[in-house]
């Protein structure tokens, strides 16, 4: 009882300061809050050293061909950037229509068009790759029916917190507990469930290879379009400028596949992992690198 009487102060102590954060975030424009988060992810990397070493050898991995002084500043930027998202989430509830759409432009949306003709909705997978939030806010404030499939925040206050700014977008949530049941009735509806997969599944993930090294991923982005025959597309956030996001929309079709299959379900998995990896190569500084992304070893079987 006192553990969580300590847990549930700290949780509401979190929020307070999230709180104020906001107010501060909302009394200047977006090009000073985004200068202050270049400023907080400096300092997190440079001096709190928050997940240093897990970013720094992750990065290693991926890219072992580059000095360690490029990789530290990959690894700097991606703390600024990271940052700025958080801050632009924030910022959900005072950002206009208008101002959004001026900020961001979308690059295959004859995609997601196409998809809605074709009746089955759309599995839209993206990564922990720059303002995912924003782009799935964007395309409902465009007028697409997206839900998201969300796992819970430990802290519940902040979990409360960034749904309710996920709905103000216009964006529904499928909590991840009614995963299944809650997908397919969404994509029966013809609408889109956008789903990360990016992060280590465990045992219970598909080995595929990613930046040359075998990683557990999850299936559901698989498993979902193959038992529902909806196509997937893949969702990328750009940061061009300051507050400017491109968004880039890569449509997948599987209809040459027949089952749900370990085989299927791998040739899936692989082509959208493969794509994240290639906009990683481009734009380094963009995803989640703090994350143990290669933590669950390839079983290797031995004669």
């Amino acid at each position: 009882m006192a553990s969580n009487r300590r847990k549930k102060r700290q949780h509401r102590i979190e929020l307070f300061f999230v709180r104020s954060l906001q107010l501060i975030l909302w009394s200047v424009p977006i090009n000073t809050a985004l200068a202050i988060a270049d400023v907080v992810g400096w300092f997190i990397f440079s001096i709190v050293r928050i997940r240093r070493k897990v970013v720094l050898k992750n990065l290693q991995r991926a890219f072992p061909s580059k000095t360690y002084r490029e990789r530290v500043k990959i690894a700097k930027k991606t703390y600024q950037n990271f940052t700025k998202m958080a801050f632009e989430y924030m910022r959900f509830p005072i950002i206009k229509k208008d101002e959004l759409f001026s900020l961001c432009r979308l690059k295959g949306g004859e995609h997601i068009e196409w998809a809605l003709k074709n009746g089955k909705g759309s599995v839209l997978v993206a990564g922990h790759f720059g303002n995912w939030e924003l782009m799935g806010g964007y395309l409902s404030m465009s007028g697409y029916p997206i839900s998201f499939l969300v796992g819970k925040q430990h802290n519940g206050f902040i979990d409360e917190l960034m749904n309710k700014y996920r709905r103000l977008m216009g964006v529904d949530i499928i909590p991840m507990g009614y995963a299944v049941r809650g997908v397919i009735r969404a994509l029966r509806n013809n609408k889109f469930v956008a789903l990360l997969s990016d992060q280590d599944a465990r045992r219970n993930g598909v080995f595929v290879d990613f930046f040359g090294i075998k990683a557990s991923t999850p299936q559901g982005p698989a498993v979902f379009a193959l038992k529902t025959g909806a196509p997937i597309i893949f969702g990328s956030a750009i940061r061009v400028k300051g507050a400017r996001h491109l968004f880039k929309l890569q449509l997948l079709r599987f209809d040459h596949l027949d089952g749900i299959t370990p085989e299927n379900i791998q040739e899936v998995t692989q082509a959208y992992t493969s794509l994240l990896e290639q906009h990683i190569r481009e734009h380094p500084d963009h995803w989640f690198w703090m994350h143990k992304r290669w933590k669950t070893r390839f079983p290797i079987i031995k004669n």
